[in-house]
């Protein structure tokens, strides 16, 4: 990877917003879990022990971040970016794990009998729902942007803290306005969370997967190095494309269609034309290995998303 290239300075402020994330949960979890054991409620210690959990998380995203920001090597020729996404899959297992804590614990208390909790655990709660709003927003669009699957993962688990500290402050509130009634729900509040953060960590841990398979592009990114393609003078065609992720960028496998009557030095240079123009117009394109295969007809009505031509006419 070059440095001062745009996928460097992306994993740079990738990483300055983990570190941002990891101080923001770090303080959070403190207070929630020590004002959460003052005030005696299940579901804001709870709360505290996720965001505790979000410290681990994005440590593991810095780290994930840092280590795909490495160029190629002898050993990585399509470089280190896919240490991201085992990353971002690493978050959803201890995420989901985390969730699987939360939820036994607070079972566990639910049938005990105490004193109601007390009502300043809720200032902490409120607190975390605000902070986590501005860094889920933050990072969603920042991840999606840089296509960051771990950045994204992180994202959506600083969303679920949006959630869980939502339904805690619910618990919570109904302990309190009747504690003879609700007093078990300040413990289901925690049971709540933990159920949440399973369900998180269990989707992060598809979408990755999906990604380490070499599911392909949306059909939008498809469409988008199909087109550039064709608008090089002298492509006649595309005949197949395909793209896997490699961290932040995908690297395109390209077919091309060139007149069969080209010279070997023609066809390559017009190739070199095509993999230059993509890559500069699409940034998000790591590098693309073209093939050229002769034009033989115009093709039958229908294309497929990924850039497969179903069918030609000779």
């Amino acid at each position: 990877m070059i440095p001062g290239s745009k996928t460097s300075q992306r994993l740079r402020a990738g990483r300055r917003l983990a570190v941002v994330s990891i101080v923001t949960s770090a303080a959070l979890a403190v207070a929630k879990i020590v004002i959460g054991w003052m005030a005696g409620s299940t579901s804001v210690v709870a709360d505290g022990v996720e965001s505790a959990g979000d410290v681990v998380a994005s440590t593991v995203l810095l780290f994930g971040l840092a280590v795909a920001a490495r160029p190629p090597d002898e050993h990585h020729p399509y470089g280190h970016g896919r240490f991201e996404m085992l990353t971002g899959l690493a978050l959803g297992f201890l995420l989901a794990a985390v969730g699987v804590g939360i939820a036994v614990k607070s079972v566990l208390r639910a049938a005990a009998v105490h004193e109601p909790p007390a009502a300043y655990g809720i200032w902490p709660l409120i607190a975390s729902i605000l902070a986590k709003g501005i860094l889920s927003s933050v990072k969603l669009s920042y991840g999606k942007r840089i296509k960051s699957a771990a950045l994204v993962a992180d994202a959506w688990n600083d969303s679920v803290d949006i959630l869980s500290g939502t339904v805690a402050l619910a618990a919570l509130g109904l302990t309190l306005y009747d504690p003879e009634r609700f007093l078990a729900f300040d413990h289901y509040g925690g049971f709540a969370v933990g159920l949440i953060v399973i369900f998180l960590g269990l989707r992060v841990v598809r979408e990755t997967s999906l990604q380490l398979m070499d599911t392909m592009p949306a059909v939008e990114l498809m469409d988008a190095i199909r087109e550039v393609a064709r608008g090089v003078p002298g492509v006649l065609g595309v005949e197949k494309c395909y793209a896997r992720k490699t961290g932040l960028q995908y690297h395109v496998d390209l077919h091309l269609e060139l007149d069969p009557d080209l010279t070997v030095r023609a066809s390559h240079d017009l190739a070199s034309q095509v993999r230059d123009r993509i890559k500069q117009e699409l940034d998000w394109v790591a590098d693309v290995m073209v093939h050229v295969e002769p034009y033989q007809g115009p093709p039958t009505p229908g294309t497929e998303a990924s850039c497969r031509r179903e069918s030609r006419q000779p």
